[in-house]
């Protein structure tokens, strides 16, 4: 089962970027992994995963960069459970901190059919089966082989109007200009073993496993990580309107373990060839597994990384960004033609090879831990421990 991998990547050589809590500072620290140990490399001028990214060789620099022991890489997961956590102990928090958090929607074409049929719905998951049928029999053919802004995918669109069957998220997803919206604010994210939230008015919910880049400010990127991009399909379903809604909620952005730094033995080539792996095990018994394959995203990271920043809009400290997902499950969970939601108590696993695994128990909002150390808090913090 994915939820028993170790949150490491299987390759021992991987140069690891992350952030522990450390109550006897009362604040974070960057930290990396060494032999199942969590260093923590925090020092001045490189205080924050914001400037660690910043640097021309972050890679070399924390393989380089020595610290005192936080302990294992299991007892730091072990206590990252806010339910179970002891709070004189390190517990990891998400691996990143100043960076802006981005995400870029409807960047593979099967997400992409399931965003036409919740724009259908209207957010009533009761009425999607039908509609999916209806929408796939409409489309017809393989949109896999249209290239996003192309002529190709003109005639296609051309072809859909007149037919009366455009879609704002068909606009996005082959037409030329990407979606990207921000998906949380700075600091806001949950890492491994913390509570990820929905809300309680919400029916039709899931996860969305996705690769994230992280970008420095001048637009290269360093590396990647693991996201779950916490999604209700009711609530977007609505309305696109109601996007923010849908997404950015207390504990719904859950990032890590750790950033895979980029180095000569892992790099963008390597990453476009990820398959990221999900599995939901309820307490019901029920389980879904489901896998998002790199190659088959319709957008380049590039490509991505362009529309996300450059001279029509700066970030200074830099970004992550969600790529997007292929998984939309529409496993039946509880009555038929309702397809799968989550409940409280469903344990969501996030999976690479490359880049180790990202677990979380989900929650009501309302019941996860409630976000409070912000950007201010962050650079008293460091001001008194003398890392500014």
């Amino acid at each position: 089962m994915i939820g028993t991998r170790s949150a490491a990547p299987g390759d021992g050589n991987a140069v690891l970027l992350g952030r522990a809590w450390r109550p006897d500072v009362g604040g974070p620290s960057i930290v990396t992994l060494r032999g199942g140990e969590v260093i923590d490399i925090t020092a001045k001028g490189s205080a924050t995963a914001r400037d660690v990214c910043e640097l021309e060789d972050p890679a070399g620099y924390v393989s380089a960069a020595s610290g005192p022991v936080l302990g294992t890489v299991a007892a730091l997961l072990a206590n990252s459970d806010e339910r179970k956590r002891d709070h004189a102990r390190p517990w990891f928090l998400a691996p990143i901190d100043l960076q802006a958090i981005k995400a870029a929607g409807v960047t593979f074409v099967d997400s992409l059919l399931e965003r036409v049929i919740e724009e259908q719905a209207r957010g009533a998951p009761e009425k999607a089966a039908d509609i999916r049928r209806e929408v796939m029999a409409l489309l017809g053919g393989d949109l896999r082989s249209v290239k996003p802004g192309s002529e190709a995918a003109a005639r296609v669109k051309a072809a859909l109007v007149a037919r009366g069957a455009w879609s704002q998220y068909l606009e996005v997803g082959i037409g030329p200009d990407a979606e990207i919206f921000t998906k949380a604010q700075p600091l806001s994210a949950v890492g491994a073993g913390a509570s990820i939230g929905i809300l309680a008015d919400s029916r039709w919910n899931n996860p969305e496993p996705e690769l994230v880049l992280a970008i420095d400010s001048r637009q290269r990127i360093k590396g990647v990580t693991l996201g779950n991009d916490v999604n209700l399909r009711d609530w977007e379903g609505r309305s696109a309107l109601l996007l923010g809604r849908a997404k950015d909620n207390n504990a719904s952005c859950a990032i890590g373990p750790f950033i895979r730094l980029f180095d000569p033995g892992f790099g963008l080539d390597r990453a476009r060839r990820i398959d990221v792996a999900v599995e939901v095990e309820g307490e019901d018994r029920f389980r879904l597994t489901g896998t998002s394959p790199m190659p088959r995203i319709s957008r380049d990271f590039l490509e991505l990384a362009a529309a996300a920043m450059g001279e029509a809009h700066r970030y200074p400290d830099g970004l992550v960004l969600f790529v997007g997902t292929m998984f939309a499950p529409i496993q039946d969970r509880d009555r038929p033609g309702e397809g799968f939601t989550h409940k409280p108590g469903d344990v969501v696993s996030i999976a690479a090879s490359e880049l180790g695994c990202l677990s979380n128990r989900v929650a009501l909002v309302g019941e996860t831990e409630p976000w409070s150390f912000g950007l201010a808090a962050l650079m008293r913090n460091l001001a008194a421990r003398g890392l500014l």
